[in-house]
């Protein structure tokens, strides 16, 4: 029994805000039934009473959405209850949640805190930036009241880091974005590149992101990182420590940067499981933990051969300089009709060629 990792959306894909470039809203578009409402406790209760006879050595739950706050505090009181009762292997419990930020309060703080939840944030920079997407219903900005409730967290002890969506208005101002964050101590960051519908030609929407402009995000992000680095004073980015991390012969904990898919749970409202946050679709449908065991799942994941199509690459990448460090890229930015070909392949070249060499100095420093 190794250890497990489960991703629940207690609140689906309901949210508070309404972000144009929300990957979940066009997921559900493509689902027989779009929303599957909000997780009762008795289907938590059979999530965490299967996942914790399962594992062992640790296990860890993240709860994401949609925006999972929605569910109300209460429902994360009754999980820390459940974990307490069912942990029968007594297992190390690690706590997750990604949140917009937007409800927030000083009552969510403090049980983050007195929990020990690490939170995320998603929070797109400064106001100019991050108000251009991440709107109310309302059509209004959510920057100011996402700032306030990031105080909260601060001034708590939160374990909280920020998760940056990079789009197309974004990413051409990472440097005023940058120090933004600097400016405010948010020295935990992890920049997503902006999805693309599923299945739609990438590129032709507002906000989407290019190859030449992530390409260019991604150098000018880690000359600003590297800067502070020598200065000794360097924020963590997810990205940047996980290839460092691969050229001193470590496995990436980031998923999308091993190449391969691995063994995630994901299980929606009604407590059915998924392979991965971006394939909640009815054809990857694993089974539901309300009726069905880990190893159940396990043997639907291998039928639909899940993880094997992970390792199918454009050929290109045999022989490419490159290709250890890539490792093909998110599967999710693959295209199947291109030859499985990279849509960010030449983002990553253009990385790879202009910030390699200073990587392979920090690794060797590190090793001495």
């Amino acid at each position: 029994m190794p250890p497990i990792s489960v991703l629940i959306k207690p609140s689906s894909g309901n949210c508070n805000l309404r972000c144009a470039y929300c990957f979940y809203y066009d997921t559900m578009e493509k689902r027989e039934k779009p929303s599957y409402g909000f997780m009762t406790e008795q289907t938590l209760e059979a999530v965490l009473r299967e996942v914790l006879s399962y594992a062992e050595g640790s296990c860890t739950i993240a709860y994401q959405g949609g925006e999972p706050t929605l569910s109300g505090l209460p429902f994360f009181e009754k999980s820390m209850e459940l974990q307490e009762r069912y942990n029968v292997n007594h297992v190390k419990i690690f706590n997750a949640i990604q949140t917009n930020g937007y409800q927030i309060n000083q009552d969510w703080a403090e049980f983050f805190k007195k929990h020990h939840f690490l939170v995320g944030v998603s929070l797109d920079g400064g106001p100019k930036q991050h108000d251009v997407y991440r709107k109310t219903p309302k059509g209004e900005g959510s920057f100011s009241q996402v700032m306030k409730h990031i105080e909260l967290l601060q001034k708590a002890g939160v374990e909280f880091n920020i998760l940056s969506v990079v789009n197309g208005r974004t990413a051409p101002h990472i440097r005023k974005n940058y120090a933004f964050y600097r400016k405010n101590h948010l020295d935990y960051l992890q920049f997503i590149a902006c999805l693309d519908p599923l299945g739609e030609t990438p590129g032709q929407k507002e906000y989407s992101l290019t190859p030449e402009a992530y390409g260019t995000f991604l150098i000018e992000l880690f000359d600003l990182w590297y800067a502070d680095l020598l200065a000794g004073k360097q924020p963590f980015i997810r990205q940047f420590e996980n290839y460092i991390a691969m050229l001193l012969g470590q496995m990436p904990e980031s998923c999308d940067m091993r190449g391969i898919c691995g063994m995630q749970y994901v299980v929606e409202a009604d407590g059915a499981v998924y392979p991965c946050d971006f394939y909640v679709l009815d054809a990857y449908r694993l089974g539901n933990f309300l009726t069905d065991s880990v190893e159940v799942i396990d043997r639907k994941r291998e039928e639909i051969g899940f993880i094997e199509e992970s390792k199918q690459k454009e050929e290109a990448c045999t022989g490419c300089r490159y290709e250890a460090l890539c490792r093909g890229g998110c599967r999710r930015n693959r295209m199947e009709e291109q030859g499985h070909h990279q849509y960010f392949c030449e983002s990553y070249q253009m990385f790879f060629d202009a910030c390699l060499p200073r990587m392979m100095e920090i690794a060797r420093n590190l090793q001495r």
